[in-house]
């Protein structure tokens, strides 16, 4: 959309202060001028004609603006049009019009102009003080809440999944004040998404979560009982599990590095962003042994290394020693760091042991600093890579990145490792999350049951 010249829009709003138009509506008069003046481009027509108003009018009737929106917009328009003629007169062809007194709202039955049209209509209710109080204490919640996150070391999807899912219960609420809400508002919004919107039971339960966290611990108010709420029906799940051969067809039409990511994520039983998150200093190789810190839920644990692609991990560890001398002779500022170590270690961010295993070939641009750092993997890139491997190998499975991590697991059970010990390599909580990969072995039958004391 077209922007108006500085000099024009400043014009502009001295002659509308000057006609005491009131300062909260100035904003919507800026808009409809804006929305004119991209009319008159794509259409070809001169922005100083009435003509070219009159068109305009007739445009936004045929969007079904309310007679208050064009009113507006016509007066807008018509100031635009005295500032273009000396005389600052009006002529006769234009429509005679004067400026609104008060704002009202928009009847239900109006239609704001569809964004495929370009001139998205001003929502007019927003003057209102009471709904310019509402939108001021939604967003400080939704800082503060933010604020609570990170305080708490969530990791940044969860902020990301708990904003969404909050906002979509403020839109659900027609934008009533955070202060005013309360359990039944949970409970229809709930009861909604399930019936109407037709979300899945993890949707359904990630929205009551977000809720509860922001009930909780922004607005200092407990939930109570949730009960007569339509819950989502929870399908049961078998994830998707590649065989060895479906594994090593995928890895074979994979190219460097991410073959070698395929094969740790598959390997050591990985979750995606845990893999591109390693650093030099996960890997004891002395040891055999591959450390996963901060992984889902902040928790720590080992796996160890597979043998067969030691040699491929050592050649890659070499590979980062290499960008390491290189962005040190070019004087980078060092890889990204999580949280505040960089305060607490000042030259963690350059030291090989705090590198990425997996890096990017280039060096980002820090925006607020101007520094050249470096980050890892992108994850889009890996799962774009998994993706046309898979198409290459003509694989008829739908897979992911977590296809690997859930094949691990499937392959050590048909291996008659115990459960428990999946759990641990997995990192799972739960030894019910865990159980799932039973689904995905079949039972063998044995044709003598013995008892324990004939072991």
């Amino acid at each position: 959309m077209l922007t108006i010249p500085p000099e024009t829009l400043t014009r502009f709003v001295a002659l509308l202060e000057k006609r005491t138009v009131p300062s909260i509506q100035r904003n919507f008069y800026k808009k409809w001028l804006r929305y004119y003046l991209d009319f008159c481009a794509k259409y070809r027509l001169p922005d100083s004609s009435s003509k070219s108003l009159t068109q305009f009018l007739a445009k936004l009737r045929e969007k079904k603006q309310t007679d208050e929106q064009i009113k507006q917009a016509a007066h807008a328009v018509s100031v635009y049009l005295d500032l273009k003629r000396p005389s600052k007169t009006v002529p006769a062809s234009a429509p005679a019009v004067s400026a609104p007194s008060t704002v009202e709202k928009a009847t239900p039955r109006s239609r704001p102009l569809s964004m495929a049209s370009g001139m998205p209509s001003p929502a007019l209710a927003v003057s209102d003080p009471a709904s310019s109080d509402v939108q001021t204490a939604w967003k400080q919640a939704i800082t503060d809440m933010a604020v609570v996150i990170k305080t708490r070391h969530y990791s940044p999807k969860t902020l990301k999944s708990y904003s969404h899912w909050v906002q979509k219960f403020r839109g659900f609420r027609k934008d009533r004040a955070p202060s005013s809400l309360t359990t039944e508002d949970v409970k229809a919004f709930l009861s909604y998404l399930a019936v109407t919107c037709n979300v899945s039971a993890s949707s359904q339960n990630q929205a009551f979560n977000a809720l509860l966290f922001f009930f909780r611990h922004v607005l200092k108010n407990e939930f109570g009982e949730l009960r007569d709420v339509v819950r989502a029906k929870r399908s049961r799940y078998i994830p998707v599990v590649l065989s060895r051969e479906e594994v090593n067809a995928v890895i074979r039409y994979l190219y460097p590095p991410y073959d070698l990511v395929v094969k740790t994520l598959y390997g050591c039983g990985l979750r995606l962003f845990e893999c591109l998150k390693l650093r030099v200093h996960n890997f004891n190789f002395d040891a055999g042994v591959l450390t996963i810190h901060d992984g889902k839920g902040k928790k720590d644990r080992t796996v160890p290394l597979p043998k067969v692609i030691i040699p491929e991990l050592l050649a890659q560890l070499e590979r980062v020693k290499t960008l390491h001398e290189k962005d040190l002779s070019i004087g980078f500022s060092g890889v990204f760091l999580d949280h505040l170590l960089e305060k607490k270690y000042k030259n963690a961010a350059k030291d090989l042991v705090w590198q990425w295993f997996f890096a990017q070939k280039s060096l980002t641009i820090v925006e607020d600093t101007k520094e050249r750092r470096r980050y890892h993997l992108n994850e889009r890139d890996v799962q774009r890579a998994i993706r046309a491997a898979v198409g290459r190998a003509k694989l008829t499975k739908r897979v992911s990145s977590h296809t690997f991590r859930h094949s691990f697991a499937t392959h050590l059970l048909q291996a008659n490792y115990d459960i428990r010990t999946i759990q641990e390599l997995l990192g799972h909580t739960d030894v019910r999350t865990t159980m799932i990969y039973t689904h995905c072995v079949p039972s063998r039958t044995l044709k003598e049951m013995k008892s324990p004391l004939d072991f």
